[in-house]
């Protein structure tokens, strides 16, 4: 059983109360440490992907890949997350997700 991760995120001024660049800074920079944990978790699934899968030929998977972009989107809309930011976002994320679960694979094999 996967064990709980939470990301917490250090006191900040919500974005809208935001009145210098000072509380917007240390929005900015607080979110930022959170996403860096949050993305680490992630790496350890490339990792048990990695492992799992039986062949190379199966770490890159575009169908995968364009349900991950397509809930994304998703998401974001939901969110108020303009897709001018969250898809080339996660289009990055996945290349290079994609990239290390590939070293990942050949170091293991």
């Amino acid at each position: 059983m996967p064990k709980d991760v939470s990301v917490m995120v250090d006191p900040r001024v919500a974005p809208q109360d935001c009145t210098t660049m000072a509380e917007v800074r240390v929005g900015v920079d607080a979110l930022d440490r959170a996403l860096v944990a949050l993305l680490a978790e992630r790496q350890g699934y490339m990792d048990a992907a990695a492992r799992i899968k039986p062949d190379r030929g199966v770490v890159r998977d575009v169908a995968r890949i364009e349900d991950v972009v397509a809930k994304v989107k998703a998401a974001a809309t939901e969110a108020g997350l303009s897709h001018a930011i969250a898809e080339p976002v996660w289009r990055t994320l996945v290349d290079r997700c994609i990239a290390y679960e590939f070293g990942v694979w050949d170091k293991t094999r």
